[in-house]
């Protein structure tokens, strides 16, 4: 049971991290573009659609659809206007509307503050995340407590560095792996000990997360060079390119999404792991070092198994198109998984296991030196703060000796 001193302390580094995750929310990327004061972004719903000018070429639509639109929010509420959905012949990016759909629409505005052109760019989908998210918060509290409210901070804060730190940075040029490995370093930090507590426990996590993130990148690093794998595979990577962008090294964005798609497995497991430890730590007074290590491994060995296939399956559903398109082309599974998309997707899996593999026996061994003293008397102070133990060793030894 938590003493209030250190519930305390959990609050406090809740609210601390409450109030960085606000101020990261209104920080600007310095991306924001100058002339957003011309245009008005609104919800539209669609009133009535005309289909005639758009021509159809098998699967693909190609022309232009002239939408009405009545807006539904914003300063030209209840307006009825006309715009212009042009069809590129592109299925991932083309949409059709019909009456009744909700479209996303910016309307550019002249000085006077009249319409001059509307483009519905999109169908509206803020409505839906935004409940998808609430229902998500809901059922995280409701099940998780004062955990769940730990963990949904935890959440939050991440995002909120993955876009106002890690990708400002990136298009400003700054080196990606060490940037990227520096963030996971600080997102490790936050989320283990916000959930954690600032404790051995934590720590141990902690160390043993990082130590496994730190191993898949540097085999990141490395085979990606060797397979010869450029960052143009990644999705919207040559638009990036010609946006005027040229002077990135996407070769070292994509090594840095190697280690940063996995980092969230490992934290969960180096946890597990470190959790495990500190019960049988307190529930076993007086074990040895080794006992307490092995005891994390063999911890380690019933969760990797299924966290391996946690990561396969995971990147399997990005990209099983592209395996269906090979295997309905008949092309042999060596061939297959020679070219460099799938060679991509390979490394992806495989250096983001063996960071899993890696991150048990680490945070077995910081573990038994965390939680375990050397006679293991200090079993029962593993979940006490770090900066308790050290004089509480010296406590027990004038003790033990006077």
């Amino acid at each position: 049971m938590q003493t209030p001193s250190k519930r305390n302390r959990d609050w406090l580094l809740v609210l601390v991290f409450f109030v960085i995750t606000t101020a990261l929310y209104f920080v600007p990327t310095g991306f924001e573009k100058a002339g957003d004061s011309d245009s008005v972004r609104c919800s539209a719903e669609v009133v009535e659609v005309d289909d005639t000018n758009i021509q159809s070429l098998g699967m693909i639509r190609a022309g232009e659809q002239s939408v009405t639109l009545r807006i539904m929010d914003g300063p030209f509420v209840g307006e009825v206007v006309k715009g212009n959905n042009q069809l590129l012949g592109q299925l991932d990016r083309d949409k059709l509307f019909v009456p009744g759909d909700t479209a996303y629409v910016i309307l550019t505005v002249d000085r006077d503050g009249n319409i001059i052109y509307v483009n519905p760019q999109a169908h509206y989908r803020l409505g839906l995340e935004l409940f998808l998210l609430g229902l998500f918060a809901a059922l995280l509290l409701i099940f998780g407590g004062v955990t769940g409210f730990k963990a949904l901070l935890s959440f939050v804060f991440t995002g909120m560095i993955l876009w106002k730190v890690l990708v400002p940075l990136l298009l400003k040029g700054v080196d990606p792996v060490w940037l990227t490995l520096c963030v996971v370093a600080a997102l490790s930090a936050v989320i283990i000990f916000l959930v954690a507590g600032v404790n051995r426990t934590g720590m141990a996590a902690f160390l043993g997360a990082f130590l496994g993130v730190v191993s898949s990148c540097a085999l990141g690093v490395y085979f990606t060079a060797r397979f010869h794998v450029h960052g143009a595979v990644m999705p919207f990577a040559e638009t990036l390119l010609y946006a005027g962008y040229g002077h990135l090294n996407l070769t070292r964005v994509f090594m840095a999404g190697v280690f940063l798609s996995s980092c969230g497995a490992v934290m969960d497991l180096a946890m597990d792991v470190a959790a495990a430890m500190s019960e049988v730590v307190a529930k076993k007074p007086g074990i040895s070092r080794s006992e307490a290590v092995w005891s994390g491994i063999r911890v380690g060995r019933a969760v990797v198994g299924t966290m391996t296939t946690t990561l396969l399956l995971a990147y399997s559903g990005g990209f099983v198109t592209l395996l269906m398109a090979f295997m309905a082309q008949g092309i042999p599974l060596d061939t297959t998984f020679n070219f460099i998309y799938v060679a991509a997707e390979v490394l992806k899996t495989l250096v983001g296991s063996f960071g899993l593999v890696t991150v048990a026996p680490f945070t077995a061994v910081v573990g038994g030196l965390l939680l375990v003293g050397s006679g293991g008397a200090e079993a029962t102070t593993s979940r006490k703060p770090l900066w308790r133990w050290l004089p509480m060793r010296k406590t027990a030894h004038r003790s033990t000796t006077g």
